[in-house]
């Protein structure tokens, strides 16, 4: 029998006897050609190559069956060492988010150590000493929540520049530092096909979350779809840029104003008045940080909205690191004062959880990465059924729908017709032109409609759910209640 070879594909073995014959450069260039065409021909196609191509007319069709044998082992193999050498890579830069993971832990762990030593010692010798002044201001020095009132700041473009720089100090301190006591979030275990390392915070003011994971994107690319917070998500209403300041680094100084559409019809939607940076590391790491703007004076300033509560996003952001072999290696914090005071206390723990903030954004910007990526790296995918951008495209027009409806602001042509009282159920009308774009606006019998107008109905229901039933990657057994919606739109 003949000894096949996946590795030559100038060379093919002949059966009758047991010879080698070494194919021209032309004839197989054109049987590349061919194999392009037709990866797997039949034995009438392979007869039928020979006579239609001049150049191969002097070798047998089983010699051609051989060639196009070794050539799709040689290309399984290169499919599948390219696979393995992408896992490979994926693996080792998994591992080294782990290991810096695990550092940042040891000296969070060193420093709770410190911490507890030092309040044991001041702890003791505070119930020997009166309780004057000097001696809370010594034991209360030491506190590792302690508030800090930043004096206020001049607007100007050197003031900002100075409130970027440490909105910046202070994002890093918890992307990679100890800032922020983070505990992992339940129910997230870390690993190469995981969407990320999550935690959650504990004990700090207001709530944070923060994820690590990888994404197969190009640094500016990645920076590029997370500014563009509407896309990603769902409850952005809007990101308005103000004003944009380049910096002497090559970055940019961006005042924004953010709205987030509000999750229940019992609770007024949340603004924000924001200063964004971005700017590269030295080791060319990129980073977009942000927080919201307050203590300015003698400078620009946003006055509170209608409908809206001004809330506050402590610096927050993202850190993007150049990954070995390609892709991106990501992290992200979210840090928000989301005011709990402002809505009825059964609803409070929506804006008190870290592990909601977790679910709803940091890991929806993941989410949004990773999709895009398999999308970038799958180009030949057809029908509607595998077209993953054309789905999300229509699940955020979807949402975005919905949210609008259950918001009503006037603003999006919204107006109430009538509301009962009693039970909660409000009637709302929306006339404005791109609600009926792309519109039949004809009855049956081909009659123009008497009034081209959206009717939405919406009514709230308190349930009171456990917050593991709805966000399944936590453990927890607090309760709260929820808002159920039934918004039929029609159309009259």
């Amino acid at each position: 029998m003949m000894a096949m070879s996946c590795k030559d594909g100038g060379k093919l073995g002949n059966m009758d006897n047991g010879k080698y014959v070494r194919y021209t450069p032309e004839q197989v260039e054109a049987l590349e050609r061919l194999y392009h065409e037709c990866p797997k021909p039949s034995s009438i196609r392979r007869k039928q190559l020979i006579r239609e191509t001049l150049i191969l007319s002097n070798i047998e069709p089983k010699q051609i069956k051989v060639w196009f044998q070794n050539r799709r082992c040689r290309e399984k193999q290169r499919k599948e060492s390219s696979r393995l050498q992408a896992v490979n890579r994926k693996v080792t830069a998994m591992n080294k988010l782990l290991m810096e993971e695990n550092d940042r832990l040891q000296k969070q762990v060193s420093q709770l150590v410190c911490e507890n030593g030092y309040f044991r010692q001041h702890t003791q010798s505070a119930t020997l000493a009166t309780k004057d002044a000097s001696c809370e201001s010594m034991v209360t020095s030491g506190q590792h929540h302690a508030t800090h009132q930043h004096p206020p700041r001049d607007a100007s473009p050197a003031g900002l520049l100075s409130i970027a720089e440490e909105t910046l100090t202070e994002f890093l301190s918890k992307a990679t530092g100890t800032a922020v006591e983070w505990v992992q979030m339940p129910g997230m275990k870390p690993g190469p096909d995981s969407i990320g390392i999550v935690a959650i915070s504990h004990g700090c003011t207001g709530v944070a979350a923060r994820a690590c994971g990888l994404v197969g994107l190009d640094p500016t690319r990645v920076v590029e779809i997370l500014k563009d917070r509407p896309s990603w998500l769902r409850d952005c209403r809007a990101v308005d840029v103000l004003n944009v300041l380049p910096t002497a680094n090559g970055g940019t100084v961006e005042l924004l104003y953010m709205q987030l559409y509000a999750p229940t019809t019992l609770a007024p939607a949340r603004d924000f008045w924001l200063l964004r940076y971005t700017s590269v590391l030295e080791d060319g790491s990129l980073v977009v940080c942000e927080r919201s703007l307050k203590n300015t004076q003698n400078g620009l300033s946003m006055p509170p909205v209608q409908h809206f509560v001004r809330a506050e996003m402590l610096p927050s952001g993202y850190l993007i690191r150049p990954c070995e072999g390609g892709g991106s290696i990501i992290r992200i914090v979210d840090h928000m004062d989301l005011e709990p005071w402002s809505v009825p206390e059964v609803l409070r723990p929506l804006y008190e959880s870290s592990t909601v903030l977790a679910q709803k954004t940091t890991m929806a910007a993941l989410r949004q990465l990773r999709q895009i990526s398999q999308e970038v790296s799958q180009t030949n995918i057809t029908g509607w059924s595998r077209r993953p951008a054309a789905l999300r495209a229509l699940s955020q027009r979807l949402s975005r729908g919905f949210n609008e409806a259950l918001n009503g602001f006037t603003d999006e042509g919204w107006s109430t017709i009538g509301n009962d009282g009693m039970d909660d159920v409000t009637i709302l009308v929306n006339s404005s032109p791109d609600k009926l774009i792309g519109l039949n606006l004809s009855f049956g019998n081909g009659f123009p409609a008497i009034s081209n107008t959206v009717l939405c109905a919406k009514a709230s229901m308190l349930l009171q759910v456990r917050i593991s039933n709805i966000f399944f990657d936590t453990a927890t057994d607090e309760t709260l209640s929820l808002n159920c919606y039934y918004i039929p739109s029609v159309r009259w």
